[in-house]
């Protein structure tokens, strides 16, 4: 399966990039939404928009924007707009200090949403850069003891990081991130906020990144596993014609 990560901007530009990707890249069955705080669109909001557009559609839950009690409310509220899975993720701290932050964990997000809705299929995340190796496998168990079944990684630029992890992680369900990076700037921002490493033939070139998706793709095709894309300041009809 191939997903693409969206940018809930607003109502017509999720409308625009849905109708991009069924009329360019038709391959592409499933779209997953981030919850980003800088636009009132919310992720279940937007992936509401492709329910019956596509075969699977998926939205981040920020935990720390919910407290464990709200599970019901939010399990409901997916339930009604026909949504059946989706990924929990910790979150970042909003930039809005008047904003409420919630103590609440993935895991524990995870586990109230699996309470209410035992239907709802949940996936988790997996950072192999935020923390060693060793705490961020033992996160993943808590999550999956919690009731997740599935992983979407943080994205990586090196195929050979994503093979030795392949082999670490349980046998499930996992969507490998892969992100274009076509500037020294945006490999900056990956490197000091995310903490994400490079290979050393790395180039921010559209030619290098779109050999990196070919070879990555070649190899989940190989592997019987899953690629989402987080096409940032690229047009993923250009990036990804030809290769699906």
């Amino acid at each position: 399966m191939i997903s693409v990560e969206l940018v809930p901007r607003s109502r017509p530009s999720v409308i625009s990039d849905l109708d991009l990707i069924e009329r360019d890249l038709a391959p592409i069955g499933m779209v997953n939404i981030p919850d980003l705080l800088r636009f009132s669109l919310r992720s279940w909001e937007a992936c509401s928009i492709a329910v019956g557009r596509f075969e699977r559609v998926i939205p981040h839950l920020r935990a720390m924007d919910h407290r464990v009690e709200d599970a019901d409310r939010l399990a409901s509220l997916l339930r009604d707009l026909g949504i059946r899975e989706a990924l929990v993720v910790r979150g970042d701290s909003p930039q809005d200090l008047a904003r409420p932050v919630h103590a609440t964990t993935s895991a524990e997000f995870i586990r109230a949403l699996n309470n209410v809705d035992p239907k709802l299929r949940l996936c988790a995340a997996f950072d192999p850069y935020r923390q060693g190796l060793r705490s961020e496998l033992d996160a993943v168990q808590e999550k999956f003891a919690a009731g997740a079944s599935g992983l979407f990684t943080q994205p990586f630029f090196d195929l050979r990081l994503i093979q030795v992890c392949a082999d670490l992680l349980p046998a499930t369900e996992i969507f490998w991130g892969i992100s274009p990076v076509m500037t020294g700037g945006s490999r900056r921002y990956w490197e000091v906020k995310n903490r994400a490493v490079f290979p050393s033939d790395f180039e921010p070139t559209f030619k290098w990144n779109r050999a990196f998706a070919a070879n990555c793709l070649e190899w989940a095709r190989d592997s019987g596993t899953n690629i989402y894309f987080m096409p940032i300041r690229i047009n993923i009809s250009e990036y990804l014609t030809g290769l699906l």
